[in-house]
Order: structure tokens, then C-alpha cells, then sequence
């Protein structure tokens, strides 16, 4: 089994519990002004994990559609959505079980990467080209990994309750890799692994070209800050589907 089809379940909901969504709100509230689209657009929010910023975007006046591989990530979501605003999918982001086109799609909270083959990575910008509409806007939040090398935690720990959690962090093949233990008394460790592909700058401006996703800004951070390869804390692009 894939790490991201073991890890993306009831544990992953106490290892992030943390996340809340004021933070989903700042972000998503700036992010509008890059998509520059009208109330009532149609927004796809691929990979929305628990729904955050999907609800977000909800609560700004847009329509809205969720997908995530996760089923128990997604009916986070769904209790998060009491009155039904948002459209959830259960679906692979390489094969978006969709055929209509939005207004815009999102990749939020470094959920790109995931895949050791680049060819794999890569049939998610192609997805977002096939679901844009023609000049449809595009963002996608990556990590920056030369920040990330330089900064790297390499061990961490924290108790969430009875629950102590471990994470320890590594660069190798090319990847970030994250090793999650939790212990509880009285059970087994529980182990997980998460892994994102460091694709730096230049890498993923020439699979965006490749997959017909045009780049009209680069920003280093949610407050909209030009990107500096050395001190910029994320790797943003916002685009549009060129033709």
C-alpha cells in the first residue's frame, strides 16, 4: 500500500488536530484577490483533506467541489459542511472522476509531490489543465525546498493528550520524508510515513509549461511576498490554462 493511502486516516486527524480554520480563512481570503474571479465562480479544490479551505472559499460566495482520496479525511469534511455548501468527491488527483471544467482550481498545503515518478506528478497538472476552463485560473502552494533543506527539523515531539507524537525529518532520493510515530499507553507504536518530492523552481516551471499552465506570479509566502529562493517559507504559483 502507497505511504499517502495509510497515512491519510484517523491517526492523521490527531496528528494535525491543530490546523484550525481562522488560518484556512487568512489564507484563502488573500488567495482571492490572486484568482481575481467573480462571487458564484466555480472552484475545484483538489486535495481538500479536511475540507478547510474548501469551506473557506465556500464562505466567500464561490462554488465549490472537494476531492480527496481519503475517505476518512473527506467525511471530516462532510461534518465540518453540516449544511451541505460544498460538492464532495472521493478521487485520485492523477484521475479526477469529473468532467465538467471550473473557474479555477487549487492545490493547497503542499499536496503535490506525493508520487516517486515524476510522470506520476506530473499527470496532476495535466488533470488541472483538463479542468480549467479556457483561461481558468490556477493556484498551487508548494513547500520551497531550498528553505526546506536549510531549515529542516530533523526530530520534534509533542503529547495531544495520552497520545506522545514523534516526527522525524530526512532528505533523501530527492524527497522530504517525514516518520510519524504515535505511542499511547497500553498499544502498539503506530507508524506512518509522509513524503513530498523536492521539486525546486525551475523543475516545476518546466512541468507547468509541459502540462499548458501558464505562471503569472510566484509569490514566497500566504501574505503575498515576491518569491527569494533562500528565505521564502512556501513556493506559490498562480496561473492561468493557456489556449
Amino acid at each position: 500500500m502507497a505511504w499517502y493511502q495509510e497515512s491519510f486516516g484517523n491517526d492523521y486527524l490527531l496528528v494535525y488536530k491543530h490546523r484550525d480554520m481562522q488560518g484556512a480563512y487568512h489564507e484563502v481570503k488573500k488567495m482571492i484577490s490572486w484568482l481575481e474571479l467573480e462571487q458564484g465562480a466555480q472552484i475545484l479544490d483538489l486535495c481538500c483533506g479536511m475540507g478547510r479551505h474548501s469551506m473557506a472559499l465556500s464562505e466567500c460566495g464561490y462554488v465549490v467541489t472537494g476531492v480527496d482520496l481519503s475517505e476518512v479525511l473527506l467525511k471530516e469534511a462532510m461534518k465540518l459542511d453540516a449544511d451541505g455548501q460544498v460538492t464532495w468527491i472521493n478521487g485520485d488527483m492523477r484521475h479526477v472522476p469529473l468532467s465538467k471544467s471550473f473557474d479555477a482550481v487549487v492545490n493547497l498545503f503542499t499536496s503535490f509531490g506525493y508520487f516517486d515518478e515524476d510522470e506520476q506528478n506530473e499527470k496532476v497538472l495535466h488533470e488541472m489543465h483538463r479542468l480549467l476552463k479556457k483561461e481558468g485560473r490556477f493556484i498551487i502552494d508548494f513547500l520551497n525546498p531550498v528553505y526546506v533543506k536549510a531549515n529542516l527539523v530533523s526530530l520534534s515531539e509533542r503529547q495531544e493528550d495520552d497520545l506522545t507524537i514523534r516526527e522525524t525529518r530526512v532528505i533523501e532520493d530527492g524527497c522530504v520524508r517525514k516518520r510519524i510515530m504515535i505511542s499511547q499507553p497500553g498499544e502498539p507504536d503506530r507508524h506512518y510515513l509522509e513524503q513530498v518530492k523536492l521539486y525546486e523552481r525551475s523543475e516545476f516551471e518546466a512541468m507547468l509549461q509541459k502540462a499548458g499552465l501558464h505562471i503569472d506570479h510566484v509569490f514566497g509566502d500566504y501574505e503575498g511576498q515576491a518569491y527569494k529562493q533562500d528565505i521564502s517559507s512556501r513556493l506559490i504559483f498562480v496561473g492561468h490554462k493557456e489556449g
